[in-house]
């Protein structure tokens, strides 16, 4: 227990500024363990001339915020905050991808195209996270990454935020496109797409977010499209890679052994990227 305690003419020199230097770090230091003593030196702060001032800044601030006027522009700026991908060439991407498939079946009548666009989904959530985290791709990495919310959890929010936009909008173009005889299914995509990105988390703690995404993105590509030569080809590649129980399965595995793997790795992501 301390021998003394703050006495209200010393947290009033305090909360003025004149108290000499060695009385303010006593006084400082003894309110670290001291409640009663911190209460009354933050009531003689807010009394203060300098405090009051920041009072009235500080209403000002909350009345200007004005929370429940403009929903889609909270929206917005929330996306913006979420990372790099939801503010780049990223989205521009994903509209390609989903207006190119819904052009082709509606546009020239072609029949692969629901196939194509469910061998191509899993990657596309790739691509936002090589493009959220990381110093090739957010010009602030170096700050945040040294934020006590950096690391791995800034890096899972916004992967979190990629597949939050990218998840719905495809599930829908699969939807609206035409559906063929036979698998795969509208929504067989989204295990293998949910693996492949654990997996290139997972793989990102050693080799940095941007290789593991790319390789792994035009691994899965090339395993898809690489032996095709023709719309019933590319429907039966994907079908044989996502339909079915025991692909499924697989594909529910190796989803949490990534997870399992990122969760040993996860203090690897609280230093800079070095490749």
């Amino acid at each position: 227990m301390s021998a003394w305690h703050v006495s209200g003419p010393m947290a009033e020199r305090y909360a003025s500024g004149s108290a000499a230097e060695p009385e303010a770090w006593s006084l400082e230091k003894h309110i670290e363990s001291c409640g009663p003593c911190a209460v009354r030196v933050s009531t003689a702060v807010q009394r203060s001339p300098a405090g009051l001032v920041l009072a009235e800044i500080r209403a000002t601030v909350l009345a200007g915020r004005a929370p429940a006027a403009a929903p889609v522009r909270w929206t917005a700026r929330m996306m913006w905050a979420a990372g790099p991908a939801l503010r780049g060439a990223w989205l521009l991407s994903l509209a390609a991808v989903i207006g190119g498939a819904l052009f082709l079946a509606y546009g020239v009548g072609f029949e692969g195209a629901r196939p194509l666009l469910l061998a191509l989904s899993p990657a596309v959530p790739l691509a936002g996270v090589a493009l959220s985290y990381g110093r090739y791709s957010d010009p602030m990495h170096e700050i945040t990454a040294a934020t006590p919310s950096g690391g791995l959890r800034l890096l899972l929010i916004r992967t979190a935020a990629v597949l939050a936009v990218s998840v719905p909008l495809l599930a829908v173009a699969s939807a609206l496109l035409p559906d063929p005889a036979g698998p795969p299914g509208a929504a067989a995509w989204l295990l293998p797409g949910l693996a492949l990105t654990l997996a290139a988390l997972a793989l990102g703690s050693y080799t940095g977010c941007r290789i593991s995404a790319t390789v792994l993105a035009c691994a899965w590509v090339m395993a898809v499209l690489a032996p095709l030569a023709g719309p019933p080809a590319l429907a039966a590649e994907a079908a044989r890679l996502v339909s079915g129980p025991d692909a499924q399965a697989g594909w529910a595995a190796a989803a949490v052994v990534c997870a399992g793997l990122l969760a040993v790795r996860r203090s690897s992501f609280d230093h800079l990227e070095s490749v």
